[in-house]
């Protein structure tokens, strides 16, 4: 396969560990959830039961796929801004830059989930998606590394999430409609805000945390590239995930469709851990074989998600493969599914053997 001439100068591990992500959200889980449907045995539900969101307080593996995409977006950051942090280096075309992607991201999110292209504005949501989850969580990280030393990022990243679990404590309702995110919700955006168990308004707080988690992570590495920042990497994944525990036995919940500040600890701790692995892995063994092919996703990621989530494949593999419907029978939606991911997938490896990345 032919590796894109950039890619040298990019952090491995990142891509690969980003690709897996969206592997994850983009075709394993579909697929593997639609074969299983049809198979409905105990062990198949028990298996599908960690390919989907918990419902309300606790966390399984479905829930660390968003996270670890904000997450990402963060350890990016350091080696993206990292010219506009020298003494004398005017920042106002990295403002532009930041502002124009926050919009784009905004915008990708509102046509994803938020029912823009049925141009009805009764249906329309403002705020209701991962890609704007990135996009605020983004602009929050990137004010502060472009204006902060490194122990005052650490320090506005606490203030942060106890920013956001001050008034949650006090409210004290955890409940879907009785704590304080959905209250801001409800007041501020209405019925523009789309799932109503989900939080946006206040929990972008917490987005913002998360991403400027990610960005720490990304400037060990940066700071120190080798097995070191790998072991600190894990120390750290470790700590992160006791914190998350201790919080959520202190009061505050692990619940991801608010993003608690015992979630944004938890979450972030698995993703400080699997950032270790792949970072000891690919960036300092060298040991890539075998996962290459996960840059395909990786180094288009918003490609990927937004033609995964909006474009539906399926009526292209239904006409050629209508034939098979009776022949597979249950699994037939299966077919269709695989069909459907299997194009998007092969999409993405066009352009990236062609050196074709959105960039935003």
């Amino acid at each position: 396969m032919k590796q894109p001439s950039l890619a040298a100068s990019r952090l491995g591990s990142l891509d690969i560990l980003r690709g897996l992500d969206l592997f994850f959200l983009l075709f394993l889980q579909p697929v593997l959830v639609s074969v299983l449907q049809a198979v409905d045995q105990p062990w198949a539900r028990a298996i599908m039961y960690h390919f989907d969101h918990e419902r309300w307080v606790g966390f399984r593996l479905w829930d660390l796929v968003m996270p670890l995409f904000l997450f990402m977006v963060g350890t990016s950051m350091p080696f993206s801004f990292a010219k506009y942090r020298n003494p004398g280096v005017p920042k106002g075309n990295v403002y532009k830059k930041i502002l124009r992607r926050f919009l784009l991201l905004f915008l990708f999110g509102m046509i994803v989930q938020g029912n823009l292209l049925a141009f009805d504005p009764s249906k329309l949501m403002i705020y209701n998606n991962t890609l704007q989850a990135i996009a605020v969580g983004y602009v929050i990280a990137a004010l502060v590394i472009l204006n902060c030393r490194v122990p005052v990022q650490i320090l506005i990243c606490v203030l942060l999430m106890a920013i956001y679990w001050v008034p949650m404590a006090v409210n004290g309702d955890y409940s879907p409609e009785g704590n304080f995110a959905f209250t801001v919700d409800r007041e501020v955006i209405g019925r523009f805000r789309g799932d109503l168990e989900y939080t946006w308004i206040w929990s972008s707080l917490t987005f913002g945390a998360t991403v400027l988690l990610g960005a720490l992570a990304g400037q060990v590495i940066r700071s120190s590239r080798g097995t070191r920042s790998a072991a600190v990497l894990s120390l750290a994944g470790v700590g992160l995930i006791g914190a998350g525990l201790l919080a959520s036995v202190a009061g505050m919940p692990i619940i991801k469709k608010l993003w608690t500040s015992s979630m944004t600890l938890y979450s972030a701790g698995w993703c400080f851990l699997l950032l270790g692995v792949f970072h000891y892995i690919v960036d300092c063994r060298g040991w890539s074989r075998g996962l290459g092919w996960l840059r395909i996703y990786g180094m288009n990621p918003i490609t990927a998600y937004v033609l995964g989530e909006v474009v539906d494949f399926r009526s292209i593999v239904r006409s050629v493969s209508y034939g098979l419907e009776p022949l597979l029978g249950d699994f037939y939606p299966a077919w269709l599914t695989f069909g459907n991911f299997l194009i998007l997938f092969l999409i993405l490896r066009c352009m990236y053997r062609r050196e074709v990345f959105l960039k935003i």
